[in-house]
């Protein structure tokens, strides 16, 4: 069973899972970082607002502690006492929103004044004050114990607060510091979705005309906008529609050219088979068979042809160049005709491999394969209609200024007259005067012409110097 099948299902059935759209990841992509960097941001900030307001708070309860402190009788009598009335503490204290508690205590740790069960946090040795949170009466209070000298040993003193008026502090720093934010992060939110939308237009625009278009449309599609990225996915597509529409006009006319020049070899087989199966003689059913094998054997070398120019109309974005010697190729190129020259009693040989050899090779930057088509059509086309004798030459000539290789295929045919050379270089031409050269489709020369210029090499039609025969010379111009 094929995987082909299974493969396409699971692709289609990819194809039908809901996807996320490009705005709302881009909109993710970009809110999900600035929302945790401004979470961040935020959660720094409150924790130094607590910072600082704690320390403003715990700044008023050490300066109640001082003036507490500074009212104890001065050190140097036997028995200090705290010279503030319980009106006058009242007013030291005072605060609307908060709830002060306090007390002093003796060197020996009994009560001068204040609240008896208010707890005395730890203070080490050596310490003057120190703050702590303790619990008094079912609060939480934030408290201060201060080491003060005075009489014959050290008192303390402690002011605790509630800490409602703080805690409501910070809330409402949280609330201004978070709301706004939130408010803008709402508003970039909405005007990043409007913009990505706005530049994203073009893309659902593109989307409708390729849904809208058919099949066989391949005309360019206009992309409108004004991102780069957008013009360059219009181009790219402008660009493949180019290549593509390239491509099926290649297979049409390739079609085309095998149904029109086959149809006449594909007749005479079959008139030939009719006839010899409409005679009992077997000479004459022996000859039709031979010229049955004849006419397959042109009809093979058509369909050739008609496939190297199809391969050769898709080569020029698949071509891989690589260093090709083309004294070596030219060498196996006679050897490979040779039995066939020698059949048609043709004299086939070569000039200029041997200097070639011995000056290290005449390589190019190029296709074995496309060179090799060069030589074989060539050739072929030498032996079709040329004379006794096919040379393939190698030599060197100067184009501007630099010394290029040439490759030459003459023959001592009866030539072509130069206003019809470059006639011959266009398909389907195929003789001089209205007079077939031979039996061929004419598409040998073009397919050579088709090659020379997939390479950036020159193709050139001369008569033979000495036999006036035709010359078929490729210069690579291109190294």
């Amino acid at each position: 069973m094929s995987a082909r099948p299974a493969t396409a299902a699971a692709v289609a059935a990819a194809g039908h899972r809901p996807r996320p759209s490009l705005r709302a990841r881009v909109l993710r992509q970009v809110m999900l970082p600035l929302a945790l960097t401004w979470l961040a941001g935020t959660v720094v900030v409150l924790t130094i607002s607590n910072y600082f307001v704690r320390q403003a708070f715990d700044r008023a309860l050490v300066d109640d502690a001082y003036a507490i402190a500074a009212n104890i009788q001065p050190q140097g009598r036997p028995d200090a006492q705290l010279q503030l009335t319980a009106r006058e503490m009242t007013t030291l204290l005072f605060d609307q929103r908060e709830t002060v508690y306090f007390s002093v205590r003796r060197p020996d740790g009994s009560l001068l004044s204040g609240e008896p069960t208010l707890q005395t946090p730890f203070l080490a040795d050596g310490a003057t004050w120190h703050l702590a949170d303790v619990r008094f009466a079912g609060k939480q209070l934030r408290a201060v114990v201060l080491r003060h000298p005075a009489g014959t040993g050290d008192f303390t003193v402690v002011v605790a607060q509630t800490t409602g008026s703080r805690t409501a502090l910070l809330r409402r720093l949280a609330l201004y510091a978070t709301l706004p934010q939130i408010l803008l992060l709402g508003v970039l939110a909405w005007w990043l979705w409007r913009g990505i939308a706005r530049e994203l237009a073009p893309l659902g625009a593109l989307q409708q005309d390729l849904g809208r278009r058919d099949a066989s449309d391949l005309s360019p599609v206009i992309v409108g906008g004004d991102t780069r990225e957008v013009a360059q996915l219009g181009d790219a597509l402008n660009d493949l529609f180019v290549r593509l529409d390239g491509s099926v006009r290649a297979q049409r006319e390739f079609a085309g050219n095998v149904a029109h020049e086959l149809r006449t070899p594909l007749a005479g087989i079959r008139a030939l088979a009719h006839y010899g199966l409409g005679h009992s003689d077997p000479g004459v059913a022996r000859e039709q068979l031979q010229r049955i094998a004849d006419s397959e054997a042109r009809a093979s070398h058509l369909v050739d042809q008609l496939l190297a120019l199809a391969l050769a109309a898709e080569s020029d974005a698949v071509l891989q160049r690589e260093p090709v010697v083309l004294d070596e190729l030219a060498h196996e190129a006679v050897l490979r005709h040779l039995t066939r020259a020698d059949a048609r009693g043709v004299d086939l040989g070569a000039r200029g491999l041997d200097e070639a050899q011995e000056s290290g090779g005449f390589t190019i930057n190029g296709s074995v394969a496309l060179v090799e088509g060069i030589l074989d059509n060539l050739i072929d086309n030498a032996l079709r209609y040329g004379g006794k004798t096919v040379t393939i030459e190698l030599s060197k000539e100067e184009v501007d200024g630099a010394m290029v290789p040439v490759l030459s295929v003459a023959d001592d045919g009866p030539g072509i007259p130069e206003v019809q050379r470059q006639a011959l270089m266009h398909r389907w031409a195929q003789g001089t005067d209205g007079r077939k050269l031979g039996e061929g489709s004419g598409l040998g020369l073009s397919i050579v012409a088709r090659y020379a210029k997939l390479l950036g090499a020159q193709m050139r039609l001369a008569a033979t110097a000495s036999s006036g025969g035709l010359r078929a010379s490729i210069l690579f111009t291109t190294r």
